[in-house]
């Protein structure tokens, strides 16, 4: 079921965490934070909107940590029920990929609710103060992957943010699969 994002609440300050990383290193939020600003990405495995643009989460990652925003990836659903999602798994898929950033299992959910997180990909995008300018969506691509000239948002953002500190005021929410959250 796709799920959207609530929009940006400006000047939100970033919960810090350390969460376990795929590396087997514990990662904490302030060690990883840029010069330039910081963006969180909650995203998965499994996920077509994750999947469809990954190639594009990539490379946006790559250019955002040229100009000094750390990059950070997090998973937070439920392994039991998503197996593909399970640590071993995303192990795999980080190194696959050659994922240029740390990508951190979030196994008790506490950060994702911290973060108020509703879906995979939902982007968090922060001044070097860490706080919030960006929680809007990558591109207009949704489970399937837009024209290859999409008008790159998430980078844009950031791109100002690690400029001005500041964030457009117009944004447009990401859309995803909702976060797969444990049982009660």
């Amino acid at each position: 079921m796709a799920a959207t994002p609530p929009v940006c609440d400006f000047g939100w300050k970033a919960p810090d965490f350390t969460l376990l990383g795929t590396d087997g290193q514990n990662h904490s939020l302030s060690a990883l934070a840029g010069e330039a600003g910081t963006l969180v990405m909650f995203i998965c495995n499994h996920c077509p909107y994750v999947l469809a643009v990954l190639d594009r989460i990539l490379r946006d990652a790559r250019d955002l940590q040229a100009l000094g925003v750390g990059v950070i990836a997090i998973c937070s659903n439920d392994a039991e029920s998503y197996p593909a999602d399970d640590f071993e798994n995303m192990k795999k898929m980080a190194a696959e990929q050659a994922f240029p950033f740390p990508y951190l299992h979030d196994e008790d959910q506490r950060i994702a609710r911290a973060y108020d997180a509703a879906c995979t990909p939902d982007f968090f995008g922060f001044n070097s103060a860490m706080e919030l300018q960006y929680r809007g969506r990558l591109d207009a691509s949704r489970n399937t992957a837009g024209p290859a000239d999409l008008r790159r948002d998430l980078f844009e953002a950031m791109k100002q943010v690690a400029e001005t500190g500041r964030g457009p005021s117009d944004q447009i929410p990401s859309m995803g699969c909702s976060i797969k959250w444990k049982a009660a």
